[in-house]
């Protein structure tokens, strides 16, 4: 199956520039389906970016965020050719992971 993280990662001088965006219905639980069910909140719980196994950018969140998230910062190290880990957990135990090229 193929991630649902999509990275580019750009190293420009001793900054590297990180936009990921992630597949995921973010659904908070307080929206109604077409026949006014409750749909039961899944989202992503803890989002992990690392380099050189160190965190580089963690965030928790909650029911709030949007589908389909967006994320874009910058963080000191980092050189063309390292790795960059992206990793999620859900709160329904689901996860995923990849690891992009810093270019």
């Amino acid at each position: 199956m193929a991630s649902s993280i999509r990275v580019r990662a750009t190293a420009n001088g001793d900054i590297t520039e990180v936009q990921a965006l992630i597949q995921h219905p973010m659904d908070s639980g307080f929206v109604k389906d077409a026949q006014g069910n409750l749909i039961p909140p899944h989202f992503i719980q803890e989002l992990t970016f690392e380099h050189d196994g160190k965190p580089v950018f963690v965030a928790d969140w909650g029911p709030a965020v949007s589908k389909d998230p967006y994320v874009k910062f910058s963080f000191k190290g980092g050189k063309k050719g390292d790795d960059l880990k992206i990793s999620w957990v859900d709160n329904k135990g689901a996860t995923d992971a990849t690891t992009a090229k810093i270019q």
